[in-house]
């Protein structure tokens, strides 16, 4: 069993940064492929990014490309995820998820463990 944890949500400005947080509790992160979605009022979760247990590939949704960078540390059972120039379209309750040996990136139903949610919230 994952119990995840995201922190590092809050309220900024159109054009700036922030950095989500998912801290993983359980055995052998390592073996789980992470991914990252939102889901903004009135609309259904969508998919963000995510990275392979392996480290490599990584994969972002069109809408984030070249302005986030998901990342690992398995040595601190943690996941990131760096938001840069934020727009107010970003703005949604963002969520962690782990499968394991996960492949299937881009699908939410393949996910076995989900974070409880962080809100992010940009300005314009």
């Amino acid at each position: 069993q994952v119990q995840l944890v995201e922190s590092g949500g809050g309220l900024v400005q159109a054009g700036g940064s922030l950095i989500l947080s998912c801290a993983a509790s359980g055995r052998s992160f390592s073996t789980y492929s992470m991914g990252w979605f939102r889901q903004a009022p009135g609309k259904e979760r969508e998919f963000v990014a995510a990275i392979s247990w392996r480290g490599i590939p990584t994969l972002y949704a069109d809408s984030v490309k070249g302005r986030f960078t998901i990342s690992r540390d398995n040595g601190k059972n943690m996941v990131y995820v760096q938001m840069n120039s934020l727009k107010p379209e970003d703005t949604a309750v963002y969520y962690c998820a782990a499968d394991q040996y996960g492949s299937t990136f881009r699908e939410s139903y393949t996910y076995e463990y989900w974070g409880q949610g962080t809100q992010v919230t940009v300005s314009s």
